[in-house]
């Protein structure tokens, strides 16, 4: 297990990332009704994800609209860790995008990486957000500009993948 100061972070988003919208449920796949709202996840990839944060390979934080509800109503079903760090956008309704309904530009979720980046300059960073592909744009420059960040964009209606997990453990290493 690596330090904690040495391993890296992993960004979580929670839907388009553990929940996508499905009409069917694949075989396997388990769902719950969480402050009214359906999601529905592959428990085995909430298992690996979980298994490489208790490993030390990596240290899961929260950076989805979900805030803290996602640790306090999600972590325990979905199977992964409870009190884990949660990034939110102070002071707002639940929204991805600051945009109209912040009063400015930008993408919430930018800032708050590039403020975990910059807290923790020799820490690697995985980011995945399913919205990443989305804020391309808004997002290019500065990950270009930091080789230590991997960022990983789900399908919104297939969620993370075991290929994409399988591209996380080998950037890992």
């Amino acid at each position: 297990m690596s330090p904690p100061r040495e391993r890296p972070i992993l960004l979580l988003d929670v839907d388009g990332v553990l929940n996508a919208p499905r009409r069917e449920l694949p075989d396997g796949w388990q769902q719950g009704s969480f402050n009214g709202y359906r999601l529905a996840w592959d428990p085995t990839i909430t298992a690996r994800l979980r298994e490489l944060h208790e490993s030390g390979r990596v240290e899961i934080q929260w950076l989805t609209t979900w805030a803290g509800d996602a640790d306090r109503l999600l972590a325990e079903p979905m199977g992964l860790p409870r009190g884990l760090r949660v990034h939110a956008r102070a002071g707002a309704a639940p929204t991805g995008f600051l945009g109209v309904f912040g009063g400015g530009s930008g993408w919430w979720k930018l800032t708050a990486a590039q403020e975990v980046a910059a807290a923790e300059p020799d820490r690697r960073i995985v980011w995945i957000d399913d919205d990443l592909a989305e804020q391309a744009d808004d997002t290019g420059d500065w990950l270009a500009a930091n080789p230590r960040v991997l960022v990983v964009a789900p399908d919104l209606y297939v969620g993370l993948t075991h290929e994409q997990l399988d591209r996380v453990e080998e950037w890992l290493g």
